[in-house]
């Protein structure tokens, strides 16, 4: 006769403090702390980066259309920092610059002026008074007085500013990481420090020149929200 299987004996963990198995528990603080990612701390404007933001800053000084002129030309003319097989792009890229901070100054002596018919001209100023674009002297005196233009007429302040602004630009353009990479590829600790640091010591001075000297010339390519000059 075979013997009756033994009964399955199915033991329950106890619930109470100190009996049984203890529950599984996680790792330990220090194991926390050891595996838990460190924050990174923060990390270093890298002098690109710098150099961008000045870039931003100075381009609030200029006038818009040189400064989108720059942006949409320089990367083809530079073609995107590889100059060293092609030097036509060095030779294309200095006569963009020359070009471009030539009309920085240039545009610096022009001004803006309502007429008798509530329209806005603009103009440039001279020695003697000031001359409105595809107007002849003519045309001028019915809808101005000559003697009002003499109001207009370059100032030394005028120059200065126009020397700033032309400074100014320079130092967008060599801001610009292709310029940079064109014409300095193997530029030193030094280079790189001065290329740097440029812009934010172009940006702090011309800053404060057009801050304490401003003008009051709303010129081709400059926004201003105040409104532009009546002359009678």
């Amino acid at each position: 006769m075979a013997s009756p299987a033994s009964p399955v004996v199915i033991q329950m963990p106890s619930h109470t403090n100190g009996a049984g198995t203890p529950p599984t528990t996680p790792k330990d603080y220090g194991d926390f702390a050891a595996t838990a990612p460190t924050p990174s701390g923060p990390t270093k404007a890298t002098v690109t980066d710098k150099a961008m933001s000045s870039a931003a800053n100075l381009a609030q000084l200029l006038p818009t259309g040189t400064v989108l002129a720059f942006q949409a030309l320089a990367p083809s003319f530079t073609n995107h920092g590889m100059c060293e097989e092609t030097p036509t792009n060095q030779w294309l890229t200095a006569a963009l610059v020359i070009v471009l901070a030539a009309s920085s100054l240039v545009f610096s002596f022009t001004d803006s002026v309502v007429g008798r018919d509530q329209k806005l001209y603009y103009g440039v100023a001279t020695p003697r008074g000031f001359n409105v674009f595809n107007f002849s002297s003519e045309e001028e005196k019915q809808l101005w007085d000559p003697a009002e233009f003499r109001r207009l007429r370059i100032r030394p302040l005028d120059y200065m500013h126009a020397v700033f602004t032309a400074l100014v630009f320079l130092a967008v353009a060599f801001s610009d990481v292709g310029l940079q990479n064109c014409f300095f590829p193997n530029a030193g600790r030094n280079t790189e420090e001065l290329l740097k640091n440029l812009p934010l010591g172009m940006a702090f001075l011309s800053s404060f020149v057009f801050m304490v000297f401003p003008t009051k010339r709303k010129g081709i390519g400059y926004s201003d929200t105040t409104s532009p000059k009546k002359v009678p």
